[in-house]
This record gives C-alpha cells, structure tokens and sequence, in this order.
C-alpha cells in the first residue's frame, strides 16, 4: 500500500522545511548587521546637534562679525573685490570639506577647542565674465592644478596684486606676474591680524572674544568666543570662476547620478582655485582646482542613509588614520560619489541599509589604498593617492583591516568621543549661561528688536534644514542685513 507524500504545507506544520530565523550577518566581521544600523543611528543622533534660539543668535553674530572683518580688510588696500561672493560652509577644513592638504595645520578637536565649525571661501580675485569651458595654464603642473598668470586681468588688478605674485621675465622682454598662494596667504593673515587688532581697541558691548588667530600652511583659522559657544572659522582665500574648466570637460559627457535630480547648469556655474599644490608642484605658484560649489548642489541627490554611515565611516578613519597624513575625509567623499555613480539609485535609497553603506565604504577606501588609486571625481585621470609611498598606503590599509574585522567597536568609539565632545560643550554652556552675550546689535535692548526676530528665523531654518551651508552675497559697506542664502549641507 503506497502512501502519498506529504503536502508542502505539511510538511511545513510538521517541522520538515522549519529554518531557522538567523540575523543577517556580516560575512567578515560576524557582525549583525542590525546592530551596526542601531550603532549608526545612535553615532548620528549625538553628531547632529539641534539649536536653541540663544545658539542661533550666537550664531549669526559671529558669522556677522567675521564678514565686518573682511570688510575692513577689503578696505585696507582695495585689494578685495567690493562687492565680493563668499562660499560659507559648516564643517571645517579638518573635516574635508574642501580638498586642502591638512599636514601643515594644528590638530584642533571639537568640545576642546571649539563647538561649531566653518570654512569659508573668500575670493581674493574674480573671473566671472569668460563663457566656458575656462581654459587654465597647466603646463608647469600636475592633473588638477594650475598656474594662475594676472595676464586675464586689466591692469589695475596686477598694480593691486603684483606684490602677491612670482615674476617671470621671458626671453622677448616681458614679464609675466603668476598670483602666488602662500604670497596671497602671507598677505591675507596680516591684513586680518591688522584689523582685528584695530578691533579690539575698541571693543563693543557683545562683540566676540577672538580667542585663537592662526595661519596654518594657506588657512587662516579664527576661533570665537560668542556667550557660551566657541566658533572655529577655517577662512581660505581662493580665486573664484564662472564656467567649468576645460580640463573637466570630458566629466560633463559621462552618465552621472544626479543626472535628472538637478539641473547641469547648478552643476557647473563655478568652480575654484584654492591654496595647495601638488606632490612635486611649487608651493609658490600652484593653485589647486576645487569643485565646492559644485559639490554643495550633488549633495541634495545623496540618500540620508548613505550621508548617515558617510558621517559615521569618517569619524572612525579621521583618527584612525591621522598619522602619517595620508588619507583625508576628502578621499572618503570622493569614493562616496563614485558609490553613487555606480550602484542603482533604489538600493542607494534604502533607509535600512547604513550598515552596509559603512562596511562599503571601508572596503572602498581599503580597495583605494591596496591599489594605491583614488580617482577624482571631477577629473578622474587624476589620482589623488599616487605620491604615496607602498609603505604607507600598506600601513593604512593594515588599521582598516582591524575596522572592518570589528566595525561595531569602533563605531562605539566615535560614539563615546562624539558623546565626550558634547559633555565638553555643555559643561562650557553651563559655566557661561549667567553671562551669554547678546548680539552687538541688540545692545541688551528691547527683546523684540530685529536681532532677536532674525535669532527665531535663523532657528526656524535649523530646525527645517539641519546642517545647511550658506552661500553668502556680501557688501563690506553693509554687513547689517541678512544677506545670505542656504544651501544643503556641504560634507
């Protein structure tokens, strides 16, 4: 007599097909994978600090203070531009924001040094009349950098700057002024050591403490004492372009992700050259071309997930890291948009897919690393790795290999350090809550003066856009009004 095989769903009521529910893994670490999500999300809750209406307004007054400052310097020597548009970004050059070589600058750390920190682009020159592409001289540099002769000026531009520059006489007789950038920088942190100076002379009720001026390499850094919060201003001058420059042309013909989201023209309606040089390049001479505004405008197509485990991978490598100088945020960034160009947008846009997004990352910066190759997105024949020794690169991919074997204790670490640096801001709040100083403005007048309006939309725009950017449209003949626009957050 034959009996008839249980039915599927038999089968499963008798136990026969029962798997068991393991937790996703991952597959080096062991690590759940919900787990290193949880980790993630509680690195970003502690990372993204909300403000209060006092913060706002301590806020605005430093950034108000600092773009008097630069007006003042603008009136030294004319050598500024009047009317002058500066790029205010949150994160500090430390943080890779722009792409600056960080050896010759101080270690700062946040909740001992400072609070909040920004980097702000001045232009010390502007070519804003030229139809693209922008063509550069780039033949006594390296990919991404160029020399920058004051030939594309008028003549009252190289009488201002020609103190700034290198002279180069050619054999017809000519002479040939190249804008230098340790020149323009020499130059930059004098003027604002000269005018804060003048300053302080004559102090104002609610004016910020200047508690730290300091040249690093080309930066300027200014930290500010304003009430109870420290405010670290990364300032580099740069020379500020409309167009994008033939040399990155090729870029705009390729399939990119954003393609669709924004238009090309907020793509490419400005790029810079900003003070560093290449591996062999000169120091005197050499600018380096940087994509910031651009990349303000391809941070709006980023999914929130992917920026979360961005923000988390950076804080575990910006130690990790640190020595020798090898590997900025700025490479981390640049291998996130590469992600971005290559995986499917709907995978990118799953909310739930941090940890993989981080353990992603690691192993994009440990592929760079071993193969000593970290295009740049904007011009990928340049590789920004490639004057790396083999035994450094091996060494730095030998501590991402201990990441990436354990990523859920190191994402605890950047949690208690990010926690730790937090307790530091508080306890300074705390300390100074009973004597916070009031805008120089507000003059400790009627609290619904314009200052404390403006503190309530200022709050308002935090509360709505966290972590925005600025780009800033400035006369240094009214710096009183609110004379900004906010950008997505540049990371």
């Amino acid at each position: 007599m034959k009996m008839a095989a249980p039915t599927a769903s038999k089968a499963a009521s008798l136990g026969c097909n029962n798997k068991p529910a393991f937790p996703e893994l991952d597959f080096r670490s062991g690590a759940r994978v919900e787990e290193l999500n949880k980790l993630i999300q509680e690195f970003t809750k502690h990372d993204q600090r909300e403000y209060d209406d006092q913060r706002a307004l301590e806020i605005h007054t430093a950034k108000d203070f600092i773009f008097s400052m630069l007006g003042m310097v603008q009136k030294l020597d004319q050598k500024l531009p009047v009317a002058n548009e500066y790029l205010l970004l949150s994160g500090g050059v430390r943080e890779g924001v722009v792409d600056l070589d960080l050896d010759e600058l101080n270690v700062y750390a946040r909740g001992t040094d400072y609070d909040m920190d920004f980097t702000l682009l001045v232009p010390a020159l502007k070519l804003h009349d030229r139809n693209q592409p922008v063509t550069l001289d780039m033949r006594h540099s390296a990919l991404c950098h160029s020399w920058l002769s004051l030939r594309l000026f008028d003549e009252g531009t190289i009488s201002k700057w020609k103190d700034c520059c290198t002279i180069v006489d050619h054999i017809n007789g000519a002479t040939n002024y190249f804008f230098s950038p340790t020149k323009v920088a020499d130059w930059f942190y004098d003027s604002i050591s000269i005018v804060l100076s003048e300053i302080q002379k004559k102090p104002q009720r609610g004016m910020p403490k200047v508690e730290k001026v300091e040249k690093n390499g080309t930066i300027i850094s200014i930290i500010l004492g304003v009430g109870s919060s420290r405010m670290l201003y990364d300032i580099v001058p740069v020379v500020s372009f409309k167009g994008w420059p033939a040399v990155a042309q090729s870029w705009l013909m390729e399939n990119h992700f954003w393609d669709g989201k924004i238009t090309e023209e907020e793509v490419i309606s400005g790029f810079y050259l900003v003070p560093a040089c290449s591996y062999k390049g000169k120091k005197d001479n050499e600018w380096r071309l940087s994509f910031a505004r651009s990349e303000v405008q391809l941070k709006k197509c980023i999914s929130g997930s992917l920026m979360q485990a961005y923000q988390a991978c950076k804080a575990i490598i910006i130690k990790l890291l640190s020595r020798p100088k090898a590997i900025s945020p700025y490479h981390l960034r640049s291998m996130m948009l590469w992600a971005c160009d290559r995986l499917p947008a709907n995978y990118l846009a799953q909310e739930d897919y941090a940890a993989h997004f981080l353990l992603g990352l690691i192993d994009d910066l440990q592929h760079c690393l071993v193969n000593k190759m970290c295009p740049n997105y904007f011009i990928p024949q340049c590789n920004m790795l490639e004057h790396l020794s083999e035994e450094t690169v091996m060494l730095h991919a030998r501590k991402l290999s201990s990441v990436r074997s354990d990523p859920a204790e190191h994402l605890r670490t950047a949690i208690e350090h990010v926690k730790a640096a937090n307790r530091l801001t508080l306890e300074l709040q705390r300390r100074g809550s009973t004597t916070s100083i009031p805008s120089p403005q507000s003059d400790g007048g009627d609290p619904n003066q314009p200052d404390d309006r403006l503190a309530k939309k200022l709050q308002q725009l935090v509360t709505e856009n966290p972590g925005k950017s600025i780009s800033v449209f400035i006369n240094p003949d009214d710096v009183t009004r609110p004379h900004f626009r906010i950008d997505d957050k540049f990371f």
